[in-house]
């Protein structure tokens, strides 16, 4: 999963995403064009499937 998709899915902003998983904005910063595995699993539980976990693109 992307970190833009995840972004756009909770508001369109980094602010929502950091706040909706529970870390600052600086963290999501620091991913780069993919999320991290172990957060795609989280997202992909918070979005209720709605984003799909792609471990091999972490």
């Amino acid at each position: 999963m992307t970190t833009a998709d995840a972004i756009k899915y909770f508001g369109g902003k980094k602010i929502d995403l950091a706040r909706a998983i529970g870390v600052s904005p600086s963290a999501i910063t620091q991913w780069g064009e993919d999320v991290p595995t172990l957060r795609q699993y989280q997202i992909e539980r918070l979005s209720k499937g709605k984003l799909k976990a792609r471990p091999s693109a972490a």
